[in-house]
């Protein structure tokens, strides 16, 4: 029978209060309780519905702000340009200020006596008030004349004296031209020395052919077998491109004489194959080499 009726329906609800008191409080919360589920469904649909559209609005209208904030922006700009193409085609358009040359003052004296002109008035002979001269009065005339410095006059009255003044110009020496002393080539770059590499340089036959040269070249130095000396001296030496030991220094050292004896060694070894970076170039790179030194009955 429970499989034919709704376990939300009246009927339902009267068959499990059949016989009890309905007056009672949880008859009427039976009851209701499907208006109520009805009323939180939707209430709570609504609920959704009202915060969803919020976040709608919020996103459109920051959405909003933010393309009118850029529109402005880009409007700013764009006067901006605009004002400054209008100030540099106003500039170039500007012709420049003609500035009149001075004209050099004359004064007046100096052009009338640029325009003087001397005028000879022919008159007849008895309007003349004194007597022609004579040749003698001629001829001392000229004696004074030729006495007269030539810038005081001439008694050419038809010719203006003009005193010419020499300015002597001195002599200028060419400027002996200075050799231009040749500067000095820049020296060339040394290339990075690696730490390591790709691949790192490697000894023809191996480390036992390597320790089997140290040990054949190798010499004690006497001193430090008389005071006892030994021990292992680091040395570290550039393996340069192609092969050949370059630079050699002693990273850690025991004793000066040992030191020196480690660097003369390693300063003979044949060459290397060379580093190479990790496309197959050859590259510098450090080498280091541990040199041990050991006297037999000696712990």
């Amino acid at each position: 029978m429970a499989k034919d009726v709704d376990l939300s329906s009246r009927e339902w609800l009267d068959i499990v209060f059949e016989g009890k008191n309905k007056d009672f409080g949880a008859y009427e919360l039976r009851n209701e309780s499907a208006k109520r589920h009805n009323k939180s469904v939707i209430f709570t649909l609504i609920g959704i519905i009202i915060v969803s559209a919020l976040a709608w609005g919020w996103n459109r209208y920051n959405t909003y702000m933010t393309e009118k904030r850029l529109a402005e922006e880009k409007a700013r700009q764009e006067a901006l340009a605009k004002q400054m193409e209008k100030e540099l085609e106003e500039e170039l358009e500007e012709e420049p200020e003609y500035i009149e040359p001075e004209k050099e003052e004359v004064l007046q004296e100096e052009v009338q006596n640029s325009q003087k002109v001397t005028e000879l008035n022919i008159v007849a002979d008895e309007l003349v008030k004194e007597p022609p001269k004579t040749q003698e009065q001629l001829k001392e005339d000229e004696r004074q004349v030729g006495a007269v410095d030539e810038d005081k006059g001439t008694n050419d009255i038809t010719k203006d004296v003009v005193k010419v003044e020499q300015i002597v110009v001195p002599e200028v020496k060419p400027k002996e031209e200075k050799k231009e002393e040749p500067k000095p080539e820049p020296k060339p770059k040394e290339e990075e020395v690696f730490k390591s590499a790709a691949h790192m340089p490697s000894f023809p036959g191996g480390d036992a052919a390597l320790m089997s040269f140290i040990n054949k070249n190798i010499k004690y130095p006497q001193v430090a077998q008389d005071n006892g000396v030994q021990g292992k001296v680091i040395v570290q030496f550039v393996v340069e491109k192609d092969g050949r030991v370059g630079e050699v220094k002693v990273a850690r050292g025991v004793d000066k004489d040992l030191d020196r004896e480690a660097v003369r060694v390693c300063k003979m070894l044949p060459k290397f194959s060379p580093g190479r970076n990790a496309v197959g170039d050859p590259v510098r790179v450090w080498y280091t080499l541990p040199v041990t030194f050991k006297l037999q009955g000696v712990n």
